[in-house]
């Protein structure tokens, strides 16, 4: 039997802990590009990496206080502009019709009295890796699925007709311990038991007893997994709920794995296991801004999403072997760019690799909007690394370990390129 565990509007929840005048009343989280890496003053940015999950990554913050004006407020010739958007909203304020990835402007004209306060992500990640902590004391086995979501297995230790009552007892633990409320999905099936948590929202409970007379009419979009192009192609072939899948079990299968996969995780009851916590493959940064039509803006920009991302590698004590560029512009217009190397990894050899590959996606007269940095193919054996540059690349190794050091106590924006300021 599986429970999935699902807070109930998180980000604000968890700034509710903090400010008691939130409560029971329209308020929101609300979120922009975080640009204050680029900034040339120094901002003592830290990186945050504690959780772990299918979609929690790291976040790198300061102790800049944020406040509405500050944050989502630009000073334009003409008049203040409000920018961002939403990220969670209370469920007070989604009966204005309110919703996660609507622009602040827009929410505030629908709930004029709706406080929206800047995101605190350093925030979130303690109090979802503490809930996750005193989760794993209550169940053995515990997945945490994203930064609001957890999945466990209760077989062999809580038996079937007891489960609804350990479940009651658990969301009233983590409400009691964290102030904050959770929704919790059962079924013997782990993504139905996700599916049950939509129907035990807010704050509830929902034991899925008939596996298919519970999935019967539920749109297929509403199914993890199920993305845009896998729903056009079900849709084509007259499938819209997950009642179809189950009585097209020819025709799936007849579409290899990917079909195959979809059938068992929507229609056989017992499916899905508890993943174990797994290596990061990639690391990547992206940032959204104004348009840039400067280029040697746009180079000091990815210079210093270099040194981020190079600091997460060295944390890890990873070896990338790929790296990859991406820049989308305001005509529409995308340029992505990679190369791979099998040399040891280094800050220095990344912004070096990342400065050629600038040169070859810089569109002139298109203004940048978005950067995009990944590196991603990581090997930890020296046998697949080239002899070629090894003393030199031994140097900036050693190097990289002292910066890194540094950085850690001091915040990542302690020592910077020349070109960089």
């Amino acid at each position: 039997m599986f429970l999935h565990i699902d807070i109930d509007s998180f980000f604000i929840s968890a700034e509710r802990t903090l400010n008691s005048k939130l409560l029971n009343r329209p308020a929101a989280v609300g979120s922009r590009s975080n640009l204050e890496i680029f900034s040339r003053d120094r901002r003592n940015i830290k990186l945050l990496n504690i959780n772990s999950g299918a979609f929690v990554t790291p976040v790198f913050h300061s102790d800049f206080e944020r406040t509405f004006k500050n944050y989502f407020v630009d000073k334009t010739e003409n008049r203040d502009k409000i920018r961002g958007i939403i990220t969670t909203a209370s469920y007070e304020a989604r009966a204005y019709g309110v919703k996660t990835g609507m622009p602040i402007a827009k929410a505030l004209s629908l709930c004029p009295q709706m406080v929206v306060v800047p995101a605190n992500y350093p925030l979130y990640h303690k109090l979802s890796k503490a809930i996750y902590l005193f989760v794993k004391k209550q169940i053995p086995e515990v997945e945490q699925y994203s930064i609001d979501e957890f999945f466990g297995s209760v077989d062999g230790w809580i038996k079937d007709e007891d489960v609804e009552e350990f479940a009651r007892n658990l969301k009233e633990q983590i409400h009691k311990k964290f102030k904050i409320p959770v929704s919790i999905g059962i079924a013997k099936a782990k993504y139905i038991a996700k599916l049950a948590t939509n129907e035990a929202k807010p704050f509830g409970v929902c034991y899925v007893r008939e596996h298919r007379k519970f999935i019967e009419n539920i749109p297929i979009e509403k199914f993890a997994g199920i993305g845009k192009g896998f729903s056009k192609k079900l849709h084509s072939y007259g499938i819209k709920t997950l009642g179809d899948i189950c009585r097209n079990k020819e025709l799936l299968y007849r579409w290899k794995l990917p079909g195959i996969e979809l059938y068992n995780r929507v229609c056989t009851e017992c499916s899905g296991e508890i993943r174990k916590k797994e290596p990061r493959k990639s690391i990547g940064l992206s940032r959204t801004f104004d348009a840039i039509y400067d280029f040697e803006e746009i180079r000091r920009r990815v210079v210093i999403m270099a040194r981020h991302i190079a600091y997460m590698a060295n944390k890890m004590e990873v070896n990338p072997q790929r790296f990859e560029l991406k820049i989308n512009y305001n005509d529409g217009s995308k340029a992505k760019v990679g190369i791979r190397n099998d040399r040891t990894f280094s800050e220095h050899l990344l912004k070096e690799a990342l400065l050629k590959l600038l040169k070859q996606a810089w569109h002139i007269n298109c203004g940048a909007i978005k950067l995009r940095v990944s590196v991603s193919n990581f090997t930890n054996s020296k046998k697949t690394l080239s002899l070629l540059n090894i003393e030199e690349d031994t140097k900036q190794k050693n190097l990289d370990k002292a910066i890194t050091k540094l950085r850690s106590q001091f915040g990542l924006d302690i020592l910077k390129n020349g070109n960089e300021v």
